[in-house]
């Protein structure tokens, strides 16, 4: 017979003296390992705004020490704080395109239907892990609400530690979600509209064939995968050291979209599938035309990407008001992306205006070889990735001087954005600013679950390090006016 403490631990009570105490059943080392981290990250981890804040200083610093002025480097971040502006909003568009899918009604029935699978508090979690990586490659923020809504059905049907299924929904945005078809830095690469005209003289455009698509990257990320899903599933806490959500004061409640009837003529339209029909023929049509004239690969840049999230989102909702209401609920979600992502433009502006990035470049050069770079880089892009956590925003901060060391190097140039994607996802696993999405959904805060994922990054780390250095010796140098 169980109950659950103050604390919400899972008790068990003695039938044979009447009295309380917590089961005696102990952990094995990797869950004790995963409870410790756990208990831990709630006393001492900050909110994410303060990694790009201290981000801001370092470079400020580092810009005075190579000879910047104070006037200068405050020059160069001002101007660069709005730098990214179109760039903000398309990622903005992918966590609202990946909300409105993943709540409409087909979306939410298969989730009811997929939580009815797991039986176990430990295959749960590894369930949720492994839902979570897989979605990822389609897209970071729909993983990101879909495992977080898989999450809440679960713990309505299966006794669960809260703790370590929340991390489990945020596994895929920290691991390979930068692997897989809404990775920022190779959309952005394949996209000429997009690439800054400093990076397009070092590489031209890199398609998706030359990133995303080599067969290097595809067996890195089974890998990472299969490791995401052990990892879960032998540090989730079982039985008497259940941790459940009502220990969080957390009521679940699905975020139903629910609509009342038209109480106007002038309302009729909002309330009927006329014009999402005739607009989502008119924009799959659209798609159709791009996806035939240009190839689906060579096409797939994040314009087309959120075009194609938000037609089927509207799709899936079938009326403008439900559609609508889909997409208020997404909104608070961006907040983090609307506010952060300046500061972030603000840095780009100072490395890449200030020697930062020249000296930069030639450091790399000077202590890395063809065998070593892969290795360098992947250390330098996570350790930046701890104040910069964004895919995107940070592969422009990188970009310039990654790029020109590789091309000196003579490093394959589509492997070395598989590298910056590979590598930075890591710090996502420590450094919480991708998981609003999902602390929002299951109302926790990040300290509550980032134990269990530091615990993923300590696995990582030494894997993800090995598979970039073993395949960038696979794959030659291609010049850029041949790619």
């Amino acid at each position: 017979m169980c109950a659950v403490d103050e604390k919400g631990w899972r008790i068990q009570q003695s039938e044979q003296h009447g009295s309380s105490k917590f089961d005696q059943t102990h952990p094995r080392a990797f869950a004790r390992f995963g409870i410790a981290l756990a208990d831990l990250s709630e006393k001492w981890f900050p909110d994410a705004l303060v990694f790009a804040l201290i981000a801001i200083i370092v470079v400020f610093v580092a810009g005075l020490i190579l000879g910047s002025t104070a006037v200068e480097l405050v020059t160069d971040f001002g101007d660069g704080f709005w730098q990214l502006v179109p760039f903000t909003l398309q990622m903005a568009m992918v966590i609202v395109g990946g909300y409105v899918v993943a709540v409409s009604p087909p979306v939410a029935r298969i989730i009811r239907r997929l939580s009815e699978v797991p039986k176990t508090p430990r295959g749960a979690v590894a369930f949720v892990a492994f839902f979570a990586s897989v979605s990822a490659l389609l897209s970071w923020g729909f993983s990101l609400v879909f495992s977080g809504l898989l999450v809440r059905e679960i713990t309505q049907r299966t006794r669960v530690d809260y703790r370590a299924a929340g991390a489990a929904a945020y596994l895929g945005a920290g691991s390979v979600w930068a692997l897989g078809l809404s990775s920022s830095a190779a959309l952005l690469m394949a996209t000429r509209e997009s690439i800054p005209p400093v990076l397009f003289k070092l590489s031209g455009i890199i398609p998706l064939t030359s990133t995303i698509f080599t067969w290097q990257s595809m067996v890195t990320t089974v890998v990472l995968i299969a490791a995401t899903i052990l990892v879960a599933y032998f540090s989730a806490p079982s039985d008497g050291h259940l941790r459940v959500a009502e220990s969080f004061g957390t009521k679940i409640e699905q975020p139903a979209i629910e609509l009342e009837k038209s109480r106007t003529p002038g309302e009729w339209l909002e309330y009927s599938g006329i014009l999402t029909l005739l607009i989502c023929a008119i924009g799959f049509g659209y798609l159709a035309r791009v996806f035939l004239t240009k190839g689906i690969l060579a096409a797939l840049d994040l314009n087309t990407y959120n075009f194609l999230f938000i037609m089927l989102g509207m799709l899936l909702h079938w009326t403008p008001r439900a559609f609508i209401k889909a997409v208020t609920a997404s909104v608070p979600a961006t907040a983090g992306v609307l506010i952060q992502f300046p500061f972030y433009a603000g840095i780009f502006g100072l490395m890449t205006k200030s020697p930062i990035s020249a000296e930069l470049s030639r450091f790399f050069v000077r202590v890395s070889t063809q065998g070593t770079y892969p290795v360098m880089v992947s250390v330098y892009s996570m350790v930046l990735g701890f104040f910069v956590p964004s895919g995107g925003g940070k592969w422009l901060i990188e970009a310039p001087y990654v790029l020109e060391a590789a091309n000196q190097l003579h490093v394959n140039l589509g492997w070395v954005v598989q590298i910056y994607n590979a590598a930075e996802a890591l710090p996502n696993l420590i450094n919480p600013f991708w998981m609003l999405p999902v602390l929002g959904l299951l109302n926790v805060r990040a300290r509550e679950l980032v134990g269990y994922s530091v615990l993923q990054f300590i696995v990582h780390v030494p894997l993800v390090l090995f598979l970039l250095w073993l395949f960038a010796r696979t794959l030659p140098y291609i010049p850029p006016a041949l790619l």
